[in-house]
């Protein structure tokens, strides 16, 4: 009776343990034909994301129409920035209204046109201070996300090397904290299968969310100008994370767990 209750506990505990941990991919820029085409891959593994939108000036009526279906879907509609703009250079030359009536309001304005009303921010090209932050939080975002790259290189020239499972800010737990990191998985970012795998481990062992991005679905190496991740690679992360029993979450969700 006593062995019982003590493995009863044990289950339990492990149980406990990975309740929360999963798994929370985004894309950025504005390549929402591309994404649409990912629906089957999402669907295969029950997965949903946040799509961070910029340049919402330019949607088009079937862009609209298939950003709606992915909502439907569950994914979450993020917002990017109206121009892209270096966020600390216009902050800093026109000041916090101007920033906001340059690179937010405008865009959202566009957005809530179409019928969306972003809760999550991605900062464009991870630029951003705590004045920026600032105002982003002012104006009813929920969460604030920025890069981390794992591997920097100049010239040719590596300057580091980070293994992801060593990258403490790309896990999320659950703390209610609103600026974040999560890992680049484009194709020049440099991040390998195995250390994808181990970081999805390290968050099911942590009992935390694993944050990546990318931005343009590919199937082959980047052309010119083109930049964006391996569509094999992102089904083999979907596929780990399937297999650890993460849950997927939208970028907003994890503040609300």
């Amino acid at each position: 009776m006593i062995l019982s209750w003590l493995l009863l506990l044990s289950c339990n505990k492990t149980e406990y343990k990975n309740e929360k941990s999963g798994i929370a991919i985004s894309f950025d820029d504005h390549f929402i034909n591309e994404w649409y085409t990912l629906r089957p891959l999402l669907q295969k593994y029950n997965a949903k994301v946040t799509f961070f939108i910029t340049c919402s000036d330019s949607l088009t009526l079937d862009e609209i129409t298939k950003l709606k279906q992915l909502r439907k879907d569950g994914h979450e509609i993020g917002f990017h920035g109206t121009i892209h703009g270096k966020s600390t250079e216009m902050i800093d030359a026109f000041g916090p209204q101007k920033y906001a009536e340059t690179e937010l309001l405008p865009g959202l304005k566009y957005m809530s046109d179409a019928g969306f009303y972003p809760t999550s921010y991605a900062h464009p090209g991870g630029n951003h201070n705590d004045q920026v932050d600032s105002v982003l939080l002012a104006n009813g975002f929920k969460i604030l996300r920025d890069v981390a790259v794992s591997r920097q290189i100049l010239f040719g020239i590596p300057l580091y090397t980070l293994a992801p499972r060593i990258m403490n800010r790309i896990y999320y737990d659950f703390n209610n904290e609103q600026k974040v990191d999560a890992l680049l998985i484009d194709q020049d970012s440099g991040v390998t299968e195995n250390e994808i795998q181990d970081a999805v481990v390290k968050a099911k062992n942590t009992n935390t969310a694993l944050m990546i991005f990318g931005h343009k679905p590919l199937y082959t190496k980047p052309g010119n100008g083109e930049y964006g991740f391996n569509v094999s690679f992102l089904e083999t992360i979907l596929k780990e994370a399937k297999k650890q029993n993460l849950k997927f979450y939208t970028m907003t969700e994890l503040t609300e767990h």
